[in-house]
């Protein structure tokens, strides 16, 4: 009976603890990306698995070869379900409105300066 107990406890604790709502930051506002033609699809799926802050953060870096080679390794290293011509929207919406320097082929490069 005293087993019996303890496991009904320590179930209780744990589905208390599962239940309770995750920290969040109150000031913390969503990414916006720039409105231009395929935002919907990058914010759809990108967003889908992982923050839109990566696109800001990353894009002074971004030409259009590497936009295309991050797209690329999203869907064949992640497994991202990112269809053909959503990946080219994506690509081209990245590269209009977040691409780099234009001569760099990649990041490292484009630190540089290449």
């Amino acid at each position: 009976m005293r087993r019996m107990n303890i496991a009904f406890a320590a179930a209780a604790v744990a589905m208390a603890v599962l239940a309770a709502p995750a920290p969040g930051h109150a000031d913390e506002q969503p990414v916006a990306l720039r409105k231009a033609p395929g935002q919907e699809v990058v914010e759809t799926n990108c967003g889908a698995c992982h923050s839109l802050d990566y696109i800001r953060m990353n894009s002074p870096f971004m030409t259009p070869q590497v936009w295309e080679a991050e797209v690329a390794k999203m869907i064949k290293a992640y497994g991202a379900p990112i269809e053909d011509e959503d990946a080219k929207t994506i690509v081209e919406y990245l590269t209009a409105n977040y691409g780099g320097p234009t001569t760099a082929a990649t990041p490292a490069e484009a630190k540089q300066g290449r």
